[in-house]
């Protein structure tokens, strides 16, 4: 596994996401990931998995303390005290004594951003979480989350891959030292991923799939996780084998190139 460390914080660049998952289907992925080697986790009030999640982390070897897990608060809980309420139901179903992130799941044109993230604050300073971020944000929300804030917002989940083109974001967080989260990074498993010429080609030198292609393409950014979902072992297999090759600064510009290229911000701050 390699980690991407934003803020001081060491974070598994690839995850799992479980939107969708739940029960025993939940528990028994997030099990064998666990056992493969996953360490980041992804979840949501919105989800309804928690708890499942939770299970699974404790039916499991690994110590909770080598994990990361990241759950959300929903839209419609974004006032402070439902903030507060959202939370320790969310807690409670985890049964972790801290969680590492807790995220804004969709910014809300009811609630203002700053009451939202003033919630998390005080949740953060009485110790039971870590770290705070957003998602589905754009660079002005963020922007305005991170003036907002006492700490720092360490992320924004987004859905990201070769297809979605997302530069003045990615530009914006390389700048900030914020983390990008990568949802459905495999285009939900469309055929533009595991079907395009491209990343098929670049991935016959490597003896690698596209998708494996796609994943590493998105955690070589410097500031860049993923967290795919996958539910059988050979997909999730599949999804964490990306440790042992590295694309060229050539092959990352020819993926940028699906999506149109890159604008010079992103060239520069990736070093390409």
């Amino acid at each position: 596994m390699e980690f991407i460390t934003i803020q001081d914080a060491e974070i598994p660049a690839l995850g799992l996401g479980t939107w969708k998952l739940r029960g025993e289907q939940c528990r028994e992925t997030v099990r064998t990931a666990l056992d493969l080697g996953y360490r980041h986790l992804d979840t949501a009030a919105y989800y309804d998995n928690q708890r499942a999640v939770g299970e699974a982390i404790a039916d499991s070897a690994v110590d909770p303390d080598d994990l990361f897990v990241t759950t959300k608060v929903r839209g419609s809980n974004l006032a402070a005290d439902a903030v507060r309420k959202s939370f320790a139901d969310s807690h409670e179903a985890l049964g972790l004594d801290v969680v590492d992130l807790l995220l804004i799941h969709w910014p809300s044109s009811r609630v203002p951003i700053a009451e939202t993230v003033g919630a998390m604050n005080d949740l953060q300073a009485e110790g039971h979480l870590r770290h705070i971020g957003v998602s589905n944000f754009s660079v002005g929300q963020l922007e305005e989350a991170i003036d907002a804030s006492e700490t720092p917002i360490l992320t924004n989940q987004v859905e990201y891959h070769p297809f979605e083109n997302r530069g003045d974001l990615l530009a914006f967080c390389v700048d900030h030292d914020v983390m990008l989260t990568a949802y459905s990074p495999l285009d939900r498993g469309s055929s533009r991923v595991t079907g395009n010429d491209t990343l098929a080609e670049i991935g016959g030198r490597y003896g690698k799939t596209p998708t494996q292609v796609a994943l590493r393409w998105l955690i070589q950014q410097e500031v860049v996780s993923a967290i795919p979902k996958a539910t059988g072992r050979e997909h999730l297999e599949e999804n964490i084998d990306v440790f042992d090759f590295e694309l060229t600064d050539e092959e990352m510009t020819q993926l940028f190139d699906l999506q149109g290229g890159m604008i010079d911000r992103v060239r520069s701050a990736l070093g390409l």
